[in-house]
């Protein structure tokens, strides 16, 4: 085993998801996990269900964690990283507060996070730093010896997570009938969130129209549509896109919705569309309904040739990737130097993140961070 291994100060590596239903029984409690405290009747929450019922009640995240967590070891093993790594959700099991709980009977006391999203925004990085503040007080209230923990930094231009979403956006491409292939324009798709927090994204410098969010994904959009017309010697438009609102019709938020922009592209005389999910990780329920289901009936309906490229999921690229950022942070936090590995124009992004960083509408402790109570 290298140096930089025998010197990793790290002793676990914790998996930290969203969850999901794993049976027509767990849907309605899973929505009311994932929306308490905001009041939503029943009722409500059994039509937003009929999305997963569609699927038989199962989300698939829970089967892609799964098979990430298997990629993750099998690489860790074969590159002699002696870290087990753990798997933790916020909305359903294993719960966050359950899988902490087991680490530390284990004897796990630095603990690393690799949280299932990318890019810096309230709901995909400060959120989770605040599920990691709540489980660890919950810890805490029970007598347990709280472990350290860290989050490993954002991954959305590291080659590892790029490479795979290029790789699935050329197969989409290949796959489109020769006829309207080279003049197919790529639809790069993320979540849409409330304009007030994008703007509010990433660290207090970066805020502004869109913030770090929109920053972050456009950097993506632009490193895999150049590798494509490198590839391809076609120069295919693009836009970034959004999709999944969930919010009250009043709140302004990110658009154009994918719905949207199709019928605008199919009008314009477009003859095809690729739909890159930038901003998923795996092929979750946002990906098969919202895109695979709703987006591709919308562009049946128009007549528009559409084909949806394949997430990174458990690409081993990706798991390479993760190892590669373990490594990093262990050469931070033992005072090495280090080139931190990032593609295109907004390098590496920050390991701890500071006060003001992606805030909450009302301020709450959150782990891992710059203002953490759990330093």
């Amino acid at each position: 085993m290298s140096d930089a291994l025998d010197a990793t100060p790290y002793d676990a590596l914790l998996l930290l998801s969203f969850g999901g239903p794993e049976g027509p029984d767990d849907v309605v409690p899973f929505l009311e996990n994932v929306t308490r405290g905001r009041g939503i009747p029943k009722e409500r929450l059994k039509e937003v269900g009929q999305h997963y019922f569609l699927f038989g009640g199962v989300s698939p995240i829970n089967g892609q964690n799964r098979a990430l967590l298997d990629a993750l070891r099998k690489d860790f093993a074969e590159h002699g990283l002696d870290l087990p790594v753990y798997w933790g959700n916020r909305n359903w099991a294993p719960y966050l507060t359950d899988t902490l709980r087991e680490m530390v009977a284990d004897g796990r006391r630095r603990v690393l996070v690799l949280a299932t999203s990318a890019y810096a925004s309230y709901s995909g990085c400060r959120q989770y730093r605040e599920n990691l503040a709540d489980s660890l007080a919950a810890l805490e209230s029970e007598g347990l010896e709280l472990p350290k923990i860290d989050k490993l930094r954002h991954y959305f231009n590291h080659p590892g997570f790029v490479e795979p979403m290029i790789d699935g956006v050329l197969a989409s491409l290949a796959d489109l009938p020769e006829s309207v292939r080279a003049g197919a324009h790529i639809a790069f798709t993320t979540h849409s969130i409330p304009t007030a927090s994008a703007d509010t994204s990433g660290p207090a410098e970066t805020h502004g129209e869109g913030g770090a969010y929109v920053e972050e994904h456009l950097d993506v959009a632009e490193l895999i549509a150049a590798a494509v017309r490198e590839r391809t010697g076609v120069d295919h438009p693009w836009r970034l896109v959004y999709q999944s609102r969930s919010g009250a019709p009043g709140i302004p938020w990110l658009e154009p919705d994918i719905c949207d922009h199709l019928a605008e592209l199919h009008g314009a005389g477009v003859p095809a569309v690729v739909m890159a999910p930038i901003g998923f990780v795996s092929d979750h329920m946002e990906v098969l309904y919202d895109l695979d289901t709703e987006a591709t009936a919308k562009a049946a309906e128009l007549g528009l040739p559409v084909r949806r490229a394949a997430t990174v999921g458990d690409d081993p690229r990706f798991a390479a990737a993760i190892r590669d950022l373990v490594l990093e942070r262990a050469a931070v936090e033992n005072g090495r130097q280090v080139t931190p590995c990032a593609l295109g124009t907004l390098g590496a992004s920050h390991n701890l993140c500071p006060a003001g960083c992606c805030p909450a509408r009302a301020p709450r402790p959150a782990a891992a961070g710059a203002d953490s109570p759990y330093a």
